[in-house]
């Protein structure tokens, strides 16, 4: 009996029993155990799986971002044409404030933007506007430019590849002859503002870009019929949609009073509600919803080299992002009608020029809107009293069914 307990008794343990087969069963710890088999079969697949996952991510990210980059046209022309009249510009009194000039082309040439109208030979800037960002990006200004402004338009290359005479003429008419770098002299010479960087989208650009992000909601005291610019709108709150948004920052007679000035606040007004629908969480924070919004961008603008890159354009959004609603200030320049021709508009002095002031020493602008008491208040100035003066516009912060 004592001979048997001790056969079976290894260091005061019992020793695992053979089967009937005489082979030995292996516990549920032991490494050859078909639990264990299991498990390390499962860490396996489980851990190709992902790494087949990630390298499938990373590869899909990195076709998205080359697509994303390949979709932005650099004008590298305009980059050149300046570079031959680099001694004329002006220099940078705020060397961390950024001066961007958003130009909107009227062309007729390309995808979808036949239907506006006819091909009257070469394109004209529809819409244009300065954008100040001030350093630290604690502000920003957007100053609208009137296409009928009366300006030195400089001595520019044209884009049969002669030279035009410098003369006074509408503003618009100095992208028609001369393109992109003549608008950015014409602006440096009147403003005494450098321009950093320039950006050119057109109408069916527009249009995709709205689309992107589900349109723009707006309000309408009455409603809105317009053959001209395609617009059948009932009164209160609507979504604009990229072809219905087209045709409301672009129409003259049936919106406002019909003049340009009207225009250009109904567009400042857009613009802001864009800015808004952009950075609210829905579409930033959401892949699905980004990534048409940053194709539609991307696609319909074309930029100077130093934006060309989604790297370099996407840390610009991320800079204007960065900017509380509030202090994103839309504002048209002061001006008044041209005396030889009331359709016609100048500079109203010294109104302009403390303006461009402001804008050259990165200065706070203040800007005041009208409201339907006739009363005025004070946007984006700074929180102690500014002698500086104040210029009627408003902010990306307001509400636009206010």
């Amino acid at each position: 009996m004592g001979a048997k307990l001790s056969s079976t008794r290894r260091h005061g343990r019992e020793s695992t029993p053979p089967d009937g087969h005489g082979t030995h069963v292996p516990s549920e710890s032991s490494p050859t155990s078909p639990r264990r088999r299991r498990l390390r079969i499962a860490v396996v697949v489980l851990g190709t799986t992902t790494a087949v996952l990630l390298v499938a991510g990373l590869l899909a990210g990195w076709a998205v971002y080359s697509r994303l980059s390949e979709n932005v046209t650099s004008d590298e022309a305009t980059a050149a044409e300046l570079a031959r009249h680099a001694a004329e510009r002006p220099g940078r009194p705020a060397p961390d404030a950024r001066n961007v000039l958003l130009i909107g082309s009227d062309t007729r040439s390309g995808e979808g933007n036949g239907r506006y109208g006819r091909n009257l030979g070469g394109e004209r800037s529809d819409t244009t506007i300065l954008l100040h960002l001030a350093a630290g990006r604690r502000s920003a200004v957007a100053v609208s430019l009137p296409r009928d402004l009366m300006v030195r338009v400089p001595a520019c290359r044209e884009r049969d590849g002669g030279t035009g005479p410098a003369r006074l003429a509408q503003f618009n008419s100095a992208f028609g002859t001369g393109g992109p770098a003549c608008t950015i002299r014409t602006v440096e010479k009147m403003t005494g503002v450098r321009i950093d960087h320039h950006m050119i989208i057109d109408f069916h650009g527009f249009k995709e870009m709205v689309d992107a992000v589900d349109g723009v909601d707006m309000c309408l005291s009455e409603p809105v019929r317009d053959k001209a610019a395609q617009l059948d709108l009932p009164a209160g709150r609507v979504t604009l949609d990229g072809e219905q948004a087209l045709g409301w920052v672009r129409a003259r007679k049936s919106l406002g009073d019909g003049s340009d000035t009207a225009r250009m606040e109904r567009q400042q007004r857009f613009l802001g509600a864009l800015v808004q629908k952009v950075r609210s969480d829905h579409v930033l924070h959401n892949p699905l919803r980004l990534y048409p919004v940053l194709h539609a961008a991307t696609s319909a603008l074309t930029t100077d080299p130093g934006l060309a890159g989604l790297r370099d354009l996407y840390g610009f959004v991320r800079e204007v992002r960065g900017i509380p609603s509030e202090r994103v200030l839309f504002t048209t320049v002061p001006r008044e009608p041209y005396p030889a021709d009331p359709n016609r508009d100048r500079l109203l002095e010294p109104a302009a020029e403390q303006l461009f002031e402001l804008l050259r020493h990165d200065r706070p602008v203040a800007v005041t809107e009208r409201t339907s008491t006739g009363r005025t208040g004070a946007r984006g100035a700074p929180a102690k009293p500014s002698p500086s003066p104040s210029f009627t516009g408003s902010t990306a912060a307001e509400d636009p069914c206010a």
